[in-house]
């Protein structure tokens, strides 16, 4: 990290961290941030679901909301952006404050509940942005208010659909009540079938996932993946953010929302580890949840991940992260003797699922 960044982060850490949110963004769109531009390598190239992939390390969705920043975003290194969630009227989500720091924990807690400018204004952002080497998608969210939460997800598919490479339906957000009753089996086969329906009509077949939450037990991570299965989907995103708070140091720590960060690491590769076995490689795996090293991107890669996302620790270590990131990754790829991502995926989700087993068990 440079000074110039270094003194950056701490100006935007003395703000409330929505405001630093917002500044962080316009910055970023007004020139104000060096970027890396792309990272790349033979050995970083990587294809998951279709999506040819300078380098398996993307954007989480949550940090552009409402597809503000595409162009800066996309000349940071990132391999791919997700954006969003967006529903398909605006909505402002829950009362301020809803986003806080444990800086102790290298950790967040938010509770926004899906605010965004709506389908129509992201969608028309997304329309001016030019298709480029770096794929573009969008987080699928549903109104807190609607009649029918499901069918949002594919309302927004519609409008926003010919504009994307890939779609993310997000049934795991804990800021939007009974939302997670969504990954229910019945349920969420049924969304995810509406959902495909219209992804079938669009002008461009583009690549769909679903992002679940950390907190599904073994019977719900199967049920999860057998609807993933049976509705045709692309791949699926492991893991959105938590409920649990164990361990945690810092004062915010009771704060009501989902906490992501480096608290959520293991928690998140263990599910991952697991739903990678569950679904024997039929689906690729896309890891999130407390990275913040090369060494944890590996890791999750290991553990089963096609590509991995980051978005908590971009909050801690400022966007020049992220080349280091995929420096550090390209190392102990080299080091262990794997020749591309692609052969690293999966080489170690034993340890992973057998620490799973033995939590479970403790």
């Amino acid at each position: 990290m440079t000074p110039v960044e270094w003194l950056g982060l701490a100006a935007l850490h003395r703000l409330d961290p929505e405001t630093a949110h917002g500044l962080s963004l316009k910055a970023l769109r007004a020139g104000l941030v060096p970027l890396a531009g792309q990272v790349t390598s033979p050995r970083l190239e990587t294809t998951v679901a279709g999506l040819a992939l300078a380098n398996p390390l993307g954007l989480a969705a949550g940090y552009d909301k409402n597809a503000v920043a595409l162009a800066p975003l996309a000349r940071v290194g990132f391999g791919f952006l997700e954006v969003g969630a967006a529903t398909p009227r605006p909505q402002e989500g829950n009362p301020r404050p809803r986003l806080f720091r444990l800086t102790e924990d290298r950790a967040v807690i938010n509770r926004f509940g899906f605010n965004n400018e709506g389908a129509a204004a992201i969608t028309a952002r997304l329309a001016r942005h030019p298709r480029g080497p770096v794929p573009v998608g969008l987080n699928l969210g549903a109104n807190k208010d609607s009649a029918d939460r499901a069918a949002d997800f594919a309302r927004v598919l519609e409008q926003a659909g010919p504009h994307l490479d890939f779609a993310t339906v997000n049934v795991s957000s804990p800021n939007t009540e009974r939302l997670r009753d969504l990954q229910g089996k019945a349920a969420l086969t049924a969304l995810l079938a509406g959902v495909i329906a219209v992804r079938d009509t669009l002008p461009r077949r583009i690549p769909v996932f679903v992002k679940i939450a950390p907190d599904l037990d073994a019977g719900g991570l199967a049920d999860v993946a057998e609807a993933a299965l049976a509705a045709g989907l692309d791949g699926i995103v492991a893991t959105n953010t938590t409920l649990s708070r164990d361990g945690l140091h810092s004062a915010h720590r009771g704060e009501a929302g989902g906490l992501s960060g480096a608290p959520l690491f293991d928690l998140s590769t263990r599910t991952l580890a697991r739903l990678s076995q569950i679904t024997e490689g039929r689906l690729p795996l896309i890891g999130v949840g407390g990275i913040a090293s090369g060494e944890q991107a590996y890791a999750k890669i290991r553990a089963g991940a096609a590509a991995v996302q980051l978005y908590s620790a971009l909050v801690y270590g400022g966007l020049s992260l992220v080349p280091r990131i995929l420096q550090d990754l390209e190392a102990l790829l080299a080091r262990d003797g794997f020749a591309s991502v692609a052969e690293a995926v999966g080489t170690d989700r034993d340890r992973w699922c057998q620490a799973t087993a033995r939590s479970s068990r403790g």
